[in-house]
Order: C-alpha cells, then structure tokens, then sequence
C-alpha cells in the first residue's frame, strides 16, 4: 500500500505523531506538505500537491491535515477520482472507507488528540469498501458509488 500524508502549520503536530506510527508499523509512506513549523505550507497547496498522485495512481490513500480538516478536504474534493472525507473519530474513520471508500482522511490537529488520530489512521488503513456491513447495505453501495461516479462524470464533462 502506498500512503501519502501532508499537512499545513495547524497540523504539523498531529502529523509527525502519525509519522512515527507508520514508520512504527512499517508502512511506507511519503510526507508532501509542511516539513517544519517555522516554513508552514498551506492547506491548499498541499490538498493541491497530493491529489493529482492519487488520482494517477501513484499513491493508494492519503491523509490530510490542516487546522479542522475541512480547509483539505475541501481542496482534495475538488479532484476528480478523490473521495476525501474530514472526521473527528474512530468510527467516522472507519465507516468513511467502509460506506463511502474514501481514499484521503482528512483531520484537524487542533481537533484530534495524537493518540485518537493515529488511532484513526489505524481504523482507516485497516477497512476496506464494504467491509462489515449487511448483504443488502453492500448491493445498496455498491449501486451508490457507481451513480456517485456518474454524477461526477457528468459534472466533469461540462
């Protein structure tokens, strides 16, 4: 699997923290955003940055920080092919690749503790599409990513 992880001044902290779990788990991954917090690099032009490598394929997921993570995903949405989705918790972080497949969690250094958002990388990671849920819940999304997909198809093509 082939991570990315950037973050803007805001979530410097919480993304370093998340660097040494993954190093930790022995998780390759690849640090595109601020790199010190005296050099802050803002949200949009790390969203800006990582996104295109993921809709090329060159990384499989990615994790954003900024101050709420709503500035990053924001940002990452605007990318056709990016399913980037802000949350505040375990659950949230689990359910949006199980439900939703998001390939970019997105997360606010000044809202997540260390601890809780590594423990959302885990959850993050760990799930897959579909993952957990009902036979008739998986028909259901299965036919809801392919209309999602279709909306975003058309929308793209304007």
């Amino acid at each position: 699997m082939s991570i990315a992880i950037g973050s803007d001044k805001s979530g410097f902290i919480l993304k370093e923290a998340i660097k040494n779990y993954l190093k930790e788990m022995n998780i390759a991954f690849e640090d595109l955003g601020t790199q010190s917090m005296e050099n802050g690099v803002p949200y949009f032009k790390v969203a800006s940055h990582l996104s295109p490598m993921i809709v090329s394929g060159k990384f499989e997921k990615a994790i954003l920080i900024c101050g709420t993570g709503a500035g990053m995903s924001v940002v990452a949405n605007k990318y056709k092919g990016i399913t980037a989705v802000a949350c505040e918790s375990v659950y949230s972080a689990k359910m949006c690749r199980s439900i939703n497949n998001a390939n970019v969690l997105c997360m606010g250094g000044w809202i997540v503790a260390e601890n809780m958002g590594i423990q959302m990388v885990k959850a993050f990671l760990e799930t897959s599409f579909l993952q957990d849920l009902e036979d008739w819940r998986k028909t259901f999304l299965t036919n809801a990513e392919k209309e999602v997909k279709r909306i975003e198809d058309s929308v793209y093509s304007k």
